[in-house]
């Protein structure tokens, strides 16, 4: 018989929050293969990579708001730890995690 492949799961129990090295960003634009451009709550467009385990279950398409893992040897490029559904982004906004200006100039750049 085959071998059985345990499919694992992506999705964490809690929504997780920026701290630290990590922060919130909006797509702008895929760039190609693995990278995306993204801009920032910080201000700063960095280009971003999707790893693998991301890659295969999850579809990040332009606007989505993804959670950002900054290189520490590259401050201007990073992985994408996470991205945000729609009623997580609801949260985040009442919250004052995300402020609304934010989600109203990510809208205008795409």
């Amino acid at each position: 018989m085959g071998l059985s492949r345990k499919t694992e799961e992506y999705k964490p129990n809690e929504t997780p929050l920026p701290g630290g090295d990590t922060v919130i960003c909006g797509v702008i634009r895929h760039l190609g293969g693995d990278y995306l451009l993204a801009k920032c709550l910080d201000g700063v467009n960095r280009k971003v990579r999707i790893p693998g385990k991301i890659r295969k279950k999850v579809w990040i398409s332009e606007g989505d708001i993804i959670l950002v893992g900054i290189w520490d040897f590259s401050p201007d490029k990073g992985d994408v730890i996470y991205r945000y559904e729609r009623s997580e982004i609801n949260k985040l906004v009442e919250k004052n995690i995300i402020p609304k200006d934010f989600l109203d100039a990510l809208s205008e750049l795409i």
